[in-house]
């Protein structure tokens, strides 16, 4: 059974402010520059690494989300975060369950990510991520109807994943996922 999506969601929102008067305060505060120790060791390349692939890796569970909530498949963009496998697997699997008049409702939940192995030094630098798969809040169900379609009583719904995350010119892209067959 395919990978199903995840529901992390982040909502980014800046505001401006002005005083009652109208006055533009931003005109009577004048800057001031902190000085901060300069480092001159550079940020360690594995470390950045890792915290790229996993916020990359977060990323695709979201686009994932939106692929199989959507009938058309054309609200997610999979492509800005997968390739490769994981990609050509997903896309296949959404558009089976669309075909079926099927849907993902819900949502499902990373947990426990971790990088267990980074190689930056390799003509393709990659990552790969382990984490707690949690779908047992996301809903196969009848996307015209909306009502859950059964599913196996004895499936596994948090289970561990393994996936690899690769660095292409674009950005990082989950490019596999392997689910373990354990529950987390």
């Amino acid at each position: 059974m395919a990978a199903v999506a995840v529901t992390l969601s982040a909502i980014l929102a800046q505001s401006a402010c002005s005083s009652s008067d109208g006055k533009d305060e931003a005109a009577d505060v004048s800057p001031s520059i902190a000085q901060s120790p300069t480092s001159s060791a550079p940020a360690d390349p594995k470390e950045t690494a890792k915290k790229e692939a996993v916020t990359a890796y977060g990323a695709y569970w979201q686009q994932m989300e939106k692929l199989y909530a959507d009938p058309t498949g054309k609200a997610a963009h999979l492509d800005q975060y997968a390739a490769s496998a994981a990609l050509k697997n997903a896309e296949a699997d959404a558009k089976r369950a669309h075909d079926r008049g099927r849907i993902y409702t819900g949502g499902v939940a990373l947990t426990d990510q971790t990088v267990t192995k980074v190689n930056v030094s390799g003509k393709i630098p990659n990552a790969t991520v382990s984490s707690c798969l949690d779908i047992s809040k996301w809903r196969k169900v009848d996307a015209k109807t909306k009502k859950p379609v059964s599913l196996p009583k004895n499936r596994l719904t948090k289970y561990r994943i393994l996936s690899t995350v690769e660095k292409y010119p674009e950005g990082w892209r989950v490019t596999r996922d392997d689910p373990q067959g354990k529950s987390c």
